[in-house]
């Protein structure tokens, strides 16, 4: 479990799992031991190193992607690594190698063979922004169990203005960092890799567009824009406001969001490869530049159909929304209203083709269950106050086969818990539940950026699932499905066995 901030991976010990009956107070649970730690940022021994942000493993070989800053102070700037380890049952992993990736490794993976590590290397700018890394994907290749000592680079520079491919980068794709090129503008987030291995499906989060990395040529074989949910649709209702002191979900005409997805995993449906998103949203929100506005700070045209809600703070004034995007006709004022994230999940297909989307079932499910705690935060116990944001914020996402069926759990970063979909046919999607471990009525207050916590947070329960991993029946330790879930902001990792009733 990747142990962010002390550039260290936790390892926690499973064998209580093989016996493990369900908890009777899950809330404070404590009973999984920590074995030992990697030092992953002593271990490669370079200057600079940072956190760690992703660990995976495949077969006998663990892969950690941990970043580094430079002699001017910038914190990731710099090109990170992924450093390797060699598993060896309960002894300690030994360090292996460490290999020079791209600024920001944020996402590491194995191909499904375990022939291939891939990474995606967001390569943020600093806070004013006078430094701009590009964003790549790094290939790795391992063969007989050992990775290669270099990793291949694929850049997105084809796309930049005036080289071959700018003419695909669409008005979709949100290109707005101040003097960026596209290749710096754009941020690879997360990584699934296809089915049979052949390629790589790559959110670009803060660009509202997948790359597809085309892994055996290392070549970007096409962005997809993934374009802008239409909340003007019953379908796609939401609450706006954190000022109106209630559950509030209503369709508002020319209002829109960007799918914008962190987390993204792939399957296969009668030959023909699916992608399945978990749409949270981000800004650019830096010293140097900012793109975040309220919706009632826009200068609207005078047609817009919200132009009296986007003045009303219990409706749209405190939406918060992006000045990049909306100008339609370039005269000045804004035609549409274009927030972060979708508040939903999506599956699509393997051409950006969107074949089903969540719509409001996320809001509108923790509202009936949770009532006013429903788009919570999840540094504090306050009901509604995420609903100007970004909602509930789907962030953490994993599919799991159970039998003949294949579900995607879904993690709520701000409300925290998870949902419940059966995907086996991607036409054809159901919600089967939504489990939540927190206590809405306790007292408490993090600091996330000081790490200051007031009160007994840890009456809270989990907070903020950042990462899933299924694990199979037949990989179990109990001989059941797990769900193990890693929690940014409680900094708890939790472990549900999955039962599904059979009709």
């Amino acid at each position: 479990v990747v142990n962010a901030r002390s550039g260290k991976v936790d390892i926690i010990d499973a064998n209580l799992l093989g016996n493990a009956t369900t908890a009777t107070a899950p809330l404070a649970l404590n009973n999984l031991d920590k074995l030992g730690e990697l030092d992953v940022a002593k271990d490669v021994g370079l200057s600079f190193m940072g956190s760690v942000n992703s660990v995976s493993i495949s077969g006998n070989l663990l892969a950690a992607a941990i970043e580094r800053g430079d002699a001017a102070g910038n914190k990731t700037q710099a090109n990170g690594y992924v450093a390797f380890y060699q598993l060896n049952g309960n002894d300690t992993p030994q360090y292996l190698s460490a290999v020079e990736v791209g600024a920001l490794p944020d996402n590491v993976v194995f191909s499904h063979d375990g022939k291939t590590v891939l990474v995606a290397n967001e390569g943020e700018p600093n806070q004013d922004y006078s430094v701009d890394p590009e964003g790549s994907v790094a290939i790795i290749a391992i063969a007989d169990g050992k990775p290669a000592a270099t990793a291949t680079l694929v850049t997105f520079t084809e796309f930049n203005q005036g080289n071959a491919r700018y003419n695909e980068i669409t008005k979709d794709i949100k290109i707005n960092g101040p003097m960026a090129t596209v290749a710096q503008d754009l941020e690879p987030e997360y990584i699934s890799v296809s089915p049979d291995n052949s390629r790589a499906f790559v959110s670009l989060q803060e660009n509202n567009a997948i790359a597809v990395i085309d892994i055996g040529n290392a070549k970007v074989a096409k962005i997809l824009p993934l374009g802008f949910k239409d909340y003007g649709l019953d379908v796609n209702k939401i609450d706006a406001s954190d000022k109106d002191d209630m559950v509030n979900l209503q369709a508002y005409a020319g209002v829109y969001g960007m799918y914008q997805p962190d987390t993204v995993a792939s399957y296969r449906w009668n030959n023909a490869d699916f992608i399945v998103t978990a749409n949270e949203g981000d800004s650019r929100d830096y010293a140097g530049f900012s793109e975040e506005a309220r919706a009632g700070d826009l200068t609207l045209d005078p047609n817009h159909p919200q132009f009296a809600a986007a003045k009303d703070k219990t409706q749209l004034a405190r939406l918060k929304v992006t000045k990049s995007m909306g100008d339609d006709d370039n005269d000045g004022d804004y035609d549409k209203i274009v927030s972060f994230g979708a508040r939903s999940f999506s599956i699509w297909t393997a051409d950006g083709q969107q074949v089903f989307d969540s719509g409001s079932d996320f809001e509108r499910i923790t509202a009936a269950l949770l009532g006013n705690n429903f788009n919570n935060n999840n540094e504090e116990n306050k009901g509604d106050s995420r609903s100007d944001d970004k909602g509930p914020e789907p962030e953490a996402l994993a599919l799991g086969k159970i039998g003949q069926k294949l579900y995607a759990f879904i993690g709520l970063e701000r409300t925290s818990g998870f949902m419940i979909y059966d995907v086996t046919n991607p036409f054809d999607v159901h919600f089967v539940d939504y489990v939540v471990n927190r206590d809405f009525e306790a007292d408490f207050s993090i600091d996330t950026d000081t790490g200051e916590v007031k009160g007994d947070a840890s009456l809270a329960g989990d907070l903020g699932p950042e990462g899933m991993k299924f694990v199979s029946a037949e990989k179990s330790p109990n001989g059941q499905p797990l769900l193990i879930i890693g929690n940014e902001v409680s900094g708890t990792t939790s472990v549900y066995q999955i039962k599904v009733q059979q009709p």
